[in-house]
């Protein structure tokens, strides 16, 4: 399953580490980050729950990026 998600974020750098913190999170099979567009597009793994997974891609990109959002 394929979703995205409307984000905030400062700059190209943090939105690429935002990317980077997404694709660890489990339950994430992969994540796209369009600095641009503020845009996240995630691909979950089969039988995860998107309701479930990103509160800890939020948390998890938070760890890089403090003042980073995503409208979940």
């Amino acid at each position: 399953m394929k979703k995205s998600y409307k984000i905030e974020v400062d700059c190209a750098n943090c939105a690429s580490k935002m990317e980077e913190a997404a694709k660890k999170t489990d339950g994430v099979k992969d994540a796209v980050v369009n600095f641009m567009a503020l845009k996240m597009n995630v691909e979950f793994e089969d039988g995860a729950d998107p309701k479930e997974v990103m509160p800890r891609v939020l948390a998890g990109c938070k760890k890089v990026e403090d003042d980073c959002e995503i409208f979940i």
